[in-house]
């Protein structure tokens, strides 16, 4: 059966029996490997064997090749121009590489219907002349083209459009028949979209347009902190933004309630309740982006990038970007959309910063045993002699609600101050900037490495973030911190020798720490003076590091350490004593024998050590969850929001009724070690016992504190 032609043979010239006066063009026709024959035997050239077989178009069984339509003379006898002179130039497609190094050469115009790089071949090839249909064809008195010419296809339509690989037939507008320069380009507007798009281009076209923000000030070019300063100002402060006021009026209500927030804490990334969804927005989009793989949209509030999660999996997005070192903020719903409507037709529904998570201030479970420090240092000026300069410093613990303060005496070593970040191991330190100098500098960045991650380095403005002594007084005073300490905060001061310089880096703690919202911890929370040296052998920082205690040498991990030979402990809380322990060797002799008397003691009897043993592995984090019990005495705020106040008060029941259980457990291994009379001997010569039995007991309060839970939360677990 004879092969049907291609449904693009209506480009070719038409045949003898159909145009008179016309050549019969059935040469140029034939099979690829005919042409080839007949170049080699007669002589043809190259070129002239190439052109002929590129008319020639293979491909499945088409229709029959359909009747070519009339072209339009290119001039009228008068010389005038054609109807489509001014816009034929929009239906030719160049390849750029040819087009330049034609006009670089003032050769030919190379002309074809896709570029090369695709795969296609040049349809067609049409010498450069001022006029381009003229130089191109010629029109018989037929009304056709000559077939001894190329063709030339009239405006470009779905239909007569040739059927290429991984392209898409697009319907483009009709031009308008405007003067417009002669350019053989097709028309910017004007995009051919790829059904294969490559993904290397789309990506990074993707990261250019992520990358540009609708807002002017947010560009790194225009950005200001809140005192108008630029970046590269040495009092820069990158944790806030200033917006200029005319940009600000022109917010809506819900883009107003994010920005006023967001601008004076652009170091959080800060989470937007809408709704039932949390969202991230501009800066903070692009790392939800490119840290939790979220796809930025234009949307949210003022239809600026954004990024955002449903409230189920809010506390999961929280937990990895702190655990990557970002501090992360909630802002949630203070009312619910019924009362805000209540309020008027037009309210907006209220909305306020209830929390900032970071990884210095973590309090809940998943956290580890080891213990995380917030640590705040101040330095004073030189003494007399110069060689000696007195350091403040107060640090947290956030998750046993416990504040420590103190001072130490230093020499251009810093071998005191390597002791402390040693012994305190913190997660984030808080610094005056330009305040330390670079022997202090050189010493934070040495020794605060937890294990193999680095410690989170914090410069602040000293105007601001280290008020002080009186103003750190009367602010505690003022505002009731510290009421429900075993100890006066007072009293923690005494025997402190650089008195101003420890109220100061206090003071730097409580600002950083409500500007965290974590007025809690300062409220119920237990402060005691810290002692780097007395009472214990001295080892500074550089002898820890050499003698390898808690991190070796090699990749900084804990193999092969002292404190990982000696660590069996099974509980968090003795995992922390042992460390505590190590960096605060006993000097004193009767101190060291009372301990070495309870471990002889308990090590002979080895069935009551099993005992013992079975015991504390049932034991939770008693210091842990008491911090969070004692954080919520008072009514917290985020009790009092329709969304989340609910779950956060069944948390709360959880965990007071965790420490219940836990402290049953821990009175019950009282109860078995007090009676051996020996070993209850020497363990009060180590620690102060507590009253087990009668009306102050810790039995009575137990059963009172269980029987209510009972009653009240029979489901709390």
């Amino acid at each position: 059966m004879q092969r049907q032609k291609s449904i693009l043979s209506f480009l070719r010239p038409p045949t003898g029996d159909r145009s008179s006066g016309s050549e019969n063009p059935s040469a140029k026709r034939l099979p690829a490997q005919r042409h080839e024959q007949s170049a080699n035997g007669s002589g043809q050239s190259t070129a002239a064997s190439a052109m002929d077989s590129s008319l020639e178009v293979r491909g499945t069984d088409t229709p029959p090749e359909k009747v070519p339509r009339p072209i339009f003379q290119q001039k009228s006898a008068n010389g005038g121009s054609s109807l489509f002179s001014s816009i034929m130039h929009k239906f030719v497609k160049v390849d750029d590489k040819a087009n330049g190094r034609n006009q670089a050469q003032a050769g030919a115009l190379n002309v074809s219907s896709l570029s090369s790089a695709v795969g296609v071949s040049a349809v067609s090839q049409f010498p450069e002349k001022d006029n381009f249909l003229e130089s191109c064809m010629t029109v018989n008195q037929g009304g056709f083209a000559d077939s001894k010419l190329l063709d030339v296809i009239g405006p470009e339509t779905p239909g007569t459009r040739p059927l290429v690989p991984r392209f898409k037939r697009i319907q483009e507008e009709i031009p308008k028949l405007i003067a417009e320069d002669d350019h053989p380009l097709p028309h910017p507007s004007k995009r051919m979209k790829v059904l294969n798009d490559d993904p290397v281009v789309n990506k990074k076209d993707a990261q250019v347009c992520d990358s540009i923000s609708k807002f002017d000030w947010l560009n790194l070019s225009r950005i200001r902190d809140a005192n108008r300063r630029r970046p590269e100002d040495p009092l820069y402060d990158k944790s806030t933004l200033y917006i200029p006021p005319e940009a600000l009026n022109k917010m809506s209500a819900s883009q107003k309630q994010y920005w006023s927030v967001k601008c004076k804490y652009m170091d959080v990334v800060l989470f937007f309740k809408v709704g039932k969804f949390y969202e991230l927005y501009e800066l903070d989009a692009e790392i939800g982006h490119k840290e939790l793989g979220w796809k930025i949209t234009l949307s949210g509030v003022g239809k600026c990038r954004q990024v955002g999660i449903s409230e189920s999996g809010i506390d999961d997005a929280v937990q990895k970007l702190v655990s990557r070192g970002y501090k992360v903020g909630r802002m949630e719903q203070s009312e619910t959309s019924g009362q805000a409507k209540a309020r008027g037709g037009s309210s907006v529904i209220s909305r306020k910063l209830v929390s900032v998570v970071t990884p210095s201030t973590l309090v809940d479970n998943n956290i580890g045993p080891d213990a995380i420090h917030l640590l705040v240092i101040k330095e004073g000026e030189p003494g007399p002699d110069t060689s000696s300069v007195g350091y403040g410093f107060a640090f947290v613990d956030c998750a046993a609600l416990r504040v420590w303060i103190g001072s130490i005496t230093d020499d251009s070593s810093c071998a005191a101050l390597g002791a402390l970040l040693m012994q305190v191991a913190p997660k984030e330190v808080i610094y005056e900037n330009r305040g330390l100098s670079k022997a202090a500098q050189k010493a934070v960045r040495k020794y605060s490495v937890t294990g193999t991650m680095a410690v989170q380095l914090t410069p602040v403005l000293p105007a601001t973030a280290f008020p002080d002594a009186s103003d750190v007084t009367d602010s505690i005073k003022s505002k009731g911190y510290f009421k429900r300490s075993s100890i006066l905060w007072n009293l923690a001061l005494d025997g402190v020798a650089h008195h101003d310089l420890a109220l100061s880096a206090m003071g730097g703690l409580i600002d950083h720490l409500s500007r965290l919202m974590l007025d809690d911890i300062l409220r119920n929370g237990d402060v005691s003076p810290y002692q780097v040296y007395k009472g214990c052998l001295r080892m500074d920082g550089q002898t820890l590091v050499n003698l390898e205690i808690f991190s070796n040498n090699a990749d900084g991990g804990a193999s092969g350490t002292l404190y990982k030979y000696l660590d069996n402990c099974l509980t968090c809380s003795g995992k922390r004593l042992l460390r505590n322990w190590i960096c605060h060797p006993l000097k004193d002799v009767e101190g060291i024998n009372n301990r070495l008397n309870v471990v002889d003691d308990l090590a002979a009897q080895p069935e009551f050590m099993l005992l013992i043993a079975q015991s504390l592995r049932k034991l939770p984090d008693l210091d842990r969850l008491l911090g969070r019990v004692k954080s919520n005495v008072q009514l917290s705020v985020s009790l009092l929001l329709p969304s989340i106040g609910n779950k956060v008060l069944k948390q709360l029941v959880k965990v007071f009724g965790s420490l219940v259980k836990g402290l049953e457990i821990a009175l019950d291994l009282l109860t078995l070690l007090m009676k051996d009379r020996n070993l209850s001997i020497s363990l009060s010569k180590i620690f102060k016992l507590p009253i087990l039995e009668g009306s102050n007991g810790i039995h009575k309060f137990l059963t009172q504190f269980d029987a209510a839970i009972d009653s009240d939360f029979p489901n709390y677990q």
